[in-house]
């Protein structure tokens, strides 16, 4: 009898030792984790190798550092590793800032005069947005966003079926924009 309840205290603590472990298993992953926000909000430069097994939240962070920086080949590349996150709310974040790389350069192209180049961006700004509000219709971001790559879809067909000086169609594309959307699309 007294040895069984000596089994039965050793297994209470090796069990308890176990998940104690296991949490501080976590804790480590949380710090690790936390520093790499930390790091990347500070303006650090993270490589790609270090944020791979890392949270999808890490990789969307990385994903916009490299947005500030105009980097956005490797923006792009870094969303796209995640655009199967298992959280929905976090793929319409994902969603959102494609859309908004896609429709930050769909507009330089439209200033370079570019229009040709800049459609595609423009669409896929908007099928971004659009995949956005599908996984959270509540997004007032994206779907003011989606107002705005749609405003300037229909301005680039106008100018690129112009046959006026590029000086014209550059001041003419920007003028006739309406004022900000007011309300939801």
């Amino acid at each position: 009898m007294k040895s069984l309840k000596h089994l039965a205290l050793w297994g209470v603590l090796l069990l308890g030792v176990g998940a104690m472990s296991a949490q501080l298993w976590r804790l480590v992953g949380i710090a690790r984790t936390n520093g790499l926000m930390i790091a990347l909000s500070a303006g650090q430069e993270i490589t790609l190798d270090k944020v791979v097994n890392a949270v999808p939240e890490v990789r969307l962070a990385r994903a916009l550092a490299l947005k500030r920086r105009q980097r956005y080949d490797e923006a792009l590349a870094t969303l796209n590793l995640i655009l199967d996150a298992p959280d929905p709310v976090l793929q319409a974040k994902i969603r959102y800032n494609l859309g908004n790389i896609y429709l930050h350069l769909a507009i330089a192209k439209t200033e370079a005069m570019a229009v040709n180049d800049a459609m595609p961006l423009a669409a896929l700004a908007k099928q971004a947005y659009r995949e956005a509000l599908a996984l959270d219709s509540r997004f007032w971001d994206a779907k003011y966003n989606l107002e705005v790559a749609m405003r300037l879809l229909p301005e680039m067909d106008k100018v690129s079926s112009e046959e006026d000086s590029p000086v014209n169609q550059k001041s003419q594309l920007w003028t006739t924009v309406p004022g900000f959307p007011r309300g939801l699309p």
